[in-house]
């Protein structure tokens, strides 16, 4: 029998993948894995170092999200949503809404005065709204697709059937695949080829410190976060959107970003207080705001997640904090920011099972409800929408995450990573190291006192990332941004390991 590196060359079609580079060499194939490591088919041993592209929390074969399948599976592993209902799929639900309405606005509250943040427009007047409703679907593009359906939908029919809704979106948005969410992304790489296909979408500036053209600072060996030079341009620069376009006939429907951090744009962090500026200008102008936390949600942005660790620790006591702060399990919370859409996906599950959910509000549904020969119901759907496997894994997932250990664990590796991270900065071809929580970029660079960057073809992010894999460390650049996402049950030599691997691969670079 062929071998299955050869039977996947022959026949499996790799996303995001140039399949000619890939033929050219015989790939990695997974066969096991156990916490942080995953083993190949060959017997060799590797450290998971991006959690399965973002997706595993606690770690791989969990006791505790294994045996809450297994119970499932002596019940009924799926049946139908449509027309009806199940038990593990409701208790999610509830769940899910318990969470996403715990108070999110005293800790946004606290950093803006530690942080001497500026207060804008109506000083946080603008109510955030309670989420009441969750439509389960498959993944983080199919949680976007449904967020942005419902909000087209929902402001026709409030604003009038002539209406026709606009979104806007972030420089270097990525928010799935689906032809809805490649319309609200902005990575040409990536979109240009279907730009026939979507539909108009605008775009405003990502609050990119490391590459801002009105950053005023000189390069240093820390985060640009905590250096930078400006006047907040990159918020005036969205007040003057939403302002331009509501003198149009057609205002805004929607914000849509990611809260804390872009990831495939380059894992971009925002500075402290920039999320809770331009949410409350978009809720100004009547928008509504589309939060996309498939990478960021269930705890992945840490404590005080938008603030950066030396900020954190200068203006925390970090054990009170911790208490105080373990259960921001969404990163929109972390500055008191409640949107009118949660998308969740990747994390959902533990990442075992493909899942995801969007959130919204009473206001929202109720525009949905009419007599059957009125045709107001949302249209959409998906085959395996809620369930009882996906929706099994995430209580668990949920119960091992809202525990104090948990918590703990995640604290003491958020400080490790902080920790390690500071030994690259002795690497030339290190221009920056951004880390939001349990989520980290390390930008590699030509020349760090000038931030040139490498041209994409030199794949310098492709090779470091080989040059780790051969170290037992596995990961997935994004350009010449290195990620380290560890699962949360990483030890610290393990994270010791994996910071080693990219120094040693960094430094091969020359």
């Amino acid at each position: 029998m062929p071998s299955p590196a050869k039977l996947d060359q022959k026949f499996v079609w790799h996303p995001f993948t140039q399949m000619r580079d890939w033929l050219r060499r015989e790939p990695i194939v997974i066969v096991a894995g156990h916490g942080a490591v995953l083993r190949d088919v060959k017997g060799r041993e590797y450290l998971d170092a991006n959690a399965s592209i973002w997706t595993n929390l606690h770690g791989h074969r969990h006791p505790k999200i294994n045996g809450a399948i297994q119970r499932q599976l002596k019940k009924i592993a799926h049946s139908s949503a449509l027309g009806l209902a199940n038990e593990p799929a409701s208790l999610l639900a509830a769940r899910l809404v318990s969470i996403a309405n715990k108070d999110c606005n005293g800790m946004a509250k606290s950093a803006r005065k530690s942080l001497a943040m500026p207060e804008r427009g109506s000083g946080g007047s603008i109510a955030n709204p309670k989420l009441e409703k969750v439509f389960f679907s498959d993944d983080g593009s199919t949680a976007l697709e449904v967020a942005l359906k419902l909000a087209y939908e929902f402001t026709r029919r409030t604003r009038g059937a002539s209406a026709r809704p606009r979104f806007l979106s972030l420089d270097g948005a990525y928010h799935g695949d689906t032809i809805g969410a490649v319309s609200l992304g902005h990575i040409d790489l990536f979109h240009r080829a279907y730009g026939g296909m979507l539909f108009k979408t605008e775009t405003v500036m990502s609050p990119y410190c490391y590459r801002c053209p009105f950053n005023r600072a000189k390069p240093e060996r820390d985060d640009a976060r905590n250096y930078r030079l400006c006047h907040w341009e990159c918020v005036r620069l969205v007040e003057r959107k939403f302002s331009a376009r509501k003198k149009t006939i057609n205002p805004f429907a929607a914000f849509v970003f990611e809260p804390l951090m872009q990831g495939a744009a380059g894992i971009i962090p925002q500075p402290a207080g920039w999320l809770a500026q331009v949410a409350e200008i978009a809720r100004g102008h009547g928008a509504l705001l589309i939060a996309d936390e498939v990478m960021t949600g269930f705890a992945r942005t840490g404590l005080a997640a938008n603030v950066s660790t030396r900020l954190l620790l200068a203006n925390y006591n970090l054990p009170r904090f911790h208490q105080r702060s373990q259960d921001k399990l969404f990163a929109c919370h972390h500055e008191g920011v409640q949107p009118d859409f949660l998308c969740l996906a990747k994390g959902l599950t533990g990442g075992y099972l493909p899942m995801a959910a969007t959130l919204t509000t009473q206001r929202i549904f109720d525009a949905f409800l009419g007599e059957y020969e009125e045709f107001k119901t949302f249209f959409h759907g998906h085959s395996f929408t809620g369930n009882q496997l996906g929706a099994a894994a995430a209580l668990a997932s949920l119960d091992l995450l809202q525990t104090a250990a948990s918590a703990r664990a995640r604290a003491d590796l958020q400080q490790n990573l902080h920790d390690e991270l500071q030994s690259l900065w002795r690497l030339p071809a290190v221009g920056d190291i951004r880390q939001v929580g349990l989520v980290a970029g390390v930008e590699l660079v030509k020349d760090w006192r000038t931030r040139q960057p490498f041209a994409l073809r030199e794949r310098v992010g492709i090779r470091v990332c080989e040059a780790m894999a051969q170290r037992g460390v596995l990961t997935r650049p994004v350009g010449n941004v290195i990620v380290l996402m560890p699962p949360y049950c990483t030890t610290k030599e393990q994270l010791h390991r994996m910071v080693s691997a990219l120094a040693k691969s960094v430094a091969e670079l020359g």
